[in-house]
C-alpha cells in the first residue's frame, strides 16, 4: 500500500506567497489568520462556510452508555461536541473526475 503524502500548513503558506508575490511569513500569517477564524467561529457554535470548498460546523453528541472492552462493565460517555466538514459539491465533483 502507497503512504499518501500530508499537506502541512507550511505548504499550503508557501503556495500562497508564491502566486501572490508575498514572503513566506506574509504566507504563513495568512493560513494561521483563517485557521484561526475558522476555530473561533466553532468554538461560538456558528457554521463557517467556504464556497466551493464546504461547511465547517460544531455538532453536539449527547451523553450515552458505553462498554468497557476489556472488563465489559458498562460506562457513561459524557456528551461532547465535535467539528464536522461537509465538503461543496464542487469539491465533491472534482474529486470524482
Amino acid at each position: 500500500m502507497r503512504r499518501r503524502k500530508m499537506t502541512t500548513t507550511n505548504e499550503i503558506a508557501d503556495k500562497i506567497a508564491g502566486e501572490h508575490s508575498l514572503t513566506k511569513a506574509q504566507g504563513k500569517a495568512i493560513v494561521e489568520a483563517v485557521i484561526a477564524s475558522i476555530t473561533q467561529a466553532a468554538i461560538t457554535g456558528n457554521e463557517t462556510s467556504l464556497p466551493g470548498f464546504g461547511k465547517f460546523k460544531v455538532k453536539a453528541t449527547p451523553e450515552r452508555e458505553g462498554r468497557n472492552p476489556s472488563t465489559g462493565a458498562t460506562v457513561k460517555i459524557a456528551a461532547s461536541k465535535k467539528l464536522t466538514f461537509a465538503p461543496a459539491k464542487a469539491l465533491k465533483d472534482a474529486l470524482n473526475k
